[in-house]
């Protein structure tokens, strides 16, 4: 089986965790210690997915980014820096999610799983998650099967989501495809029509389950 997932890391005991949770998995991988064997790595037919450590000793992780999401892969931020413009920053370069170590080997295997059913494709395909689908080749948004009007704007903002189940989309990324470029400030706008798509698709919009708020970095579709 050809291995889907590259590993980037130069700590060989952080390498040697993660290899071993994936194999259990079903999921073998190559390693890289290094940002040049990395972006080596990553070329080669049948890679999907990069794990990512920002830590590199020849290179800033971060750079690498773009280069590997401009190769089509899909890409995991697996790095020790916590800080929100860190997030923020990888995020906005295209990155698929975000993880800090310590991580729980369970929830990153979920968002690794998460991460190749995205790269695997199906933008067309309808989806669901709780007692929501989402069609949209007909813009269709339902709820226990029952259709929910949305406005123009909470449209556009649950599409947007949509388009990545389960990763977090930015505040300045929803703003400049919902509102425009000019709008990528204007948090407030986003805040009150999230207000209005909690209160037409959750179950209780008070404690929110399907559409999730990352404080400082932006919202996220829970997975189906």
């Amino acid at each position: 089986m050809t291995p889907r997932i590259l590993i980037v890391d130069d700590e060989p005991a952080i390498r040697r965790l993660v290899r071993g949770a994936l194999e259990r998995a079903g999921e073998p991988s190559n390693e890289a210690t290094n940002a040049a064997e990395a972006l080596a790595l990553a070329r080669r037919v049948g890679c999907a997915l990069v794990l990512l450590d920002l830590g590199l000793p020849d290179r800033d992780g971060i750079e690498l980014v773009p280069l590997i999401k401009a190769m089509g892969r899909a890409v995991i931020v697996l790095t020790a820096r916590d800080g929100t413009e860190e997030k923020v920053c990888a995020l906005d370069l295209g990155a698929d999610d975000y993880v800090t170590k310590p991580f729980d080997t369970a929830e990153l295997l979920a968002r690794v799983r998460v991460a190749l059913r995205h790269h695997g494709g199906g933008g067309g395909t309808p989806i669901t998650t709780g007692a929501i689908s989402f069609d949209a080749a007909a813009r269709r948004v339902t709820r226990h099967g029952a259709e929910v009007r949305l406005t123009p704007k909470e449209y556009g903002v649950f599409a947007e989501l949509a388009r990545y189940p389960g990763r977090v989309v930015t505040h300045g990324q929803l703003l400049s495809s919902v509102w425009g470029a000019a709008h990528i400030e204007d948090i407030e706008y986003l805040r009150v029509t999230m207000r209005g798509l909690r209160a037409k698709l959750e179950e209780n919009p008070a404690h929110p389950a399907l559409l999730l708020n990352d404080p400082g970095i932006g919202y996220r579709l829970a997975a189906g």
